[in-house]
């Protein structure tokens, strides 16, 4: 046994040593999350592209703090956070945002990761040295532009919550941490020609691989909102001609899809699963992230978003009551729409404010409870966070899960209704108001309300508008920021009962802090804090 040992071990020393005399395949190919992969084919930047996508998904199903969703809302003119998680209590007791802010650093963060990988793709796709198998030209400025439009989302995201920031146009090879802060005008300049690129580049409606895809009216969309941010009214107001003239996208006026006998009305039906995307019918929508029950397709969504539980209401705490699909399904009302939107923002008669867009009245629906087919009666904090009133437009049940963590329902992250209100807003700021009233109309006119006219028209009437087309889809936080309106239009948020009230808010606030873990750790230059943190 000892003789056989021992012809193993010379053996194996031998072997190591034969192999030691040339490359040795223990030498150490070094590498790290930041050495980037050479894009070479037509299946690799197919894939490098759908995980824009996935990354994109990631920012709207965060649900490890379910505080996340109200982050973009409380602390503004629309809700009052009733049933707060945590991380979005700084957003409306501002005097304790610092420096060390989750939602700060997740936002930083998530963003720079979406641009490095972005990087990835364009210097891969414009490197000329790199031998590309199975794309042609165009082929090649398609890719190019929808990785410039992912770099350009993510830098107004930025430029909206932190003015001037470093900017990066390179893959990472190696740690940095020698940045400094950019000027706004100088981001502002990259945001312009990354979108301007996509919209020339990226493909019309129903030619891109796959719906989902940005189209470059998505691409003119986001410049809209960019060049209104830049105060580039008239530049604005072209990228919104461009998207309605089009005549790609129509205003829903009529009922349509899964829910089109039932009840309901033509603005709700937008909101239903099933509904959303323009292949099942939705004329109005622009882009829209696509989600499916992991149950039914694997990787469907990245996360477990969080959105039904956050905005709809916690009526299952009532005796007598049941998550329902009727009722949008299962919700905790972290935040309650405030009296202002309930009760003096809507004129009678609006769709917007109907019963199947905001649930105000409620059925006894537990068949074994004495009370069924009854009215539910509000009476005392009922009326905060389980009997209140809540958009519709998140809606979704389940039966195989009443409990409902997450909600397996498509994002409409771009849609025509906001197109004629941005265009409205890039009127009114040309002093055009004639033209502006014409453009809310379009709108109003499908919401059954009354028109306006151009005496009618200033930004508070405009992000009214928003607020009676929008509410639940826009983030809420950064309109505000862009158009500078976030103290004044606070002001609207009154008579939160105590705990939930509104403090600490300056115009300090109309910027987010730089994140203390990047200041830190940026040891070999200065990355310089927002003023007042």
């Amino acid at each position: 046994m000892k003789t056989y040992i021992k012809i193993i071990s010379c053996f194996c020393m031998a072997l190591l040593l034969c192999i030691s005399c040339s490359k040795s395949f223990l030498d150490e190919d070094s590498r790290s999350n930041y050495t980037p992969e050479a894009l070479t084919n037509a299946l690799g930047f197919e894939a490098s592209l759908v995980g824009l996508y996935n990354h994109l998904s990631n920012w709207y199903s965060k649900s490890d703090r379910q505080g996340w969703v109200s982050v973009w809302q409380s602390g503004t003119d629309i809700v009052w956070p009733t049933q707060p998680e945590g991380i979005e209590v700084p957003y409306y007791e501002y005097d304790l945002l610092t420096a060390d802010d989750a939602a700060a650093y997740f936002t930083w963060r998530w963003a720079y990761q979406m641009i490095n990988n972005a990087n990835i793709i364009i210097a891969n796709i414009e490197n000329p040295e790199l031998e590309i198998t199975g794309m042609t030209e165009e082929d090649k400025d398609k890719v190019n532009a929808e990785a410039r439009f992912f770099r350009a989302l993510a830098y107004n995201i930025l430029a909206t919550c932190y003015g001037g920031v470093p900017l990066t146009t390179e893959p990472l090879s190696e740690p940095k941490t020698d940045y400094v802060r950019a000027s706004l005008g100088e981001v502002n300049t990259l945001i312009e020609e990354d979108l301007l690129y996509a919209v020339n580049n990226l493909p019309e409606v129903g030619e891109a691989p796959a719906e989902a895809r940005a189209n470059k009216y998505v691409a003119a969309q986001l410049l809209a909102v960019a060049y209104l941010r830049m105060d580039q009214p008239a530049k604005a107001e072209e990228q919104c001609d461009f998207i309605i003239d089009s005549e790609k996208y129509s205003l829903i006026t009529s009922r349509y899809g899964v829910n089109a006998s039932g009840a309901g009305d033509p603005f709700s039906d937008m909101f239903i699963y099933g509904n959303q995307r323009r292949s099942q019918g939705n004329t109005e929508a622009i882009w829209v992230l696509e989600a499916e029950n992991p149950s039914d397709v694997p990787g469907g969504m990245t996360g477990n978003p969080q959105q039904r539980r956050v905005w709809g209401g916690a009526y299952h705490n009532r005796k007598g009551m049941l998550p329902a699909d009727s009722l949008g399904g299962r919700g905790l009302s972290r935040m309650r729409l405030n009296n202002w939107v309930l009760y003096d923002l809507y004129e009678d008669g609006d769709m917007r404010n109907s019963q199947h867009n905001i649930r105000r009245e409620f059925w006894y629906n537990d068949p074994q409870d004495e009370n069924y087919g009854q009215k539910v009666a509000y009476q005392g904090p009922d009326t905060l966070f389980i009997i209140n009133p809540y958009t519709m437009k998140w809606r979704h049940f389940d039966p195989r899960d009443t409990f409902g963590f997450g909600m397996w329902k498509d994002f409409i992250l771009m849609r025509l209704g906001e197109t004629y209100l941005l265009r409205a807003e890039a009127q009114l700021m040309q002093g055009k108001t004639a033209e502006a009233a014409l453009s809310v109309n379009a709108i109003r006119k499908r919401a059954n309300t009354s028109e306006v006219s151009a005496g009618d028209i200033d930004m508070d009437f405009i992000l009214d508008e928003r607020v009676r087309e929008l509410i639940g889809e826009e983030n809420r936080r950064m309109t505000l920021m862009r158009t500078g309106t976030l103290v004044e239009r606070a002001a609207l948020n009154t008579g939160a009962p105590t705990g939930m009230q509104i403090r600490g808010l300056t115009p300090t606030h109309l910027l987010l802090p730089i994140p203390l873990r990047e200041i830190q750790l940026n040891k070999d230059a200065t990355l310089e804090q927002n003023p007042g943190y």
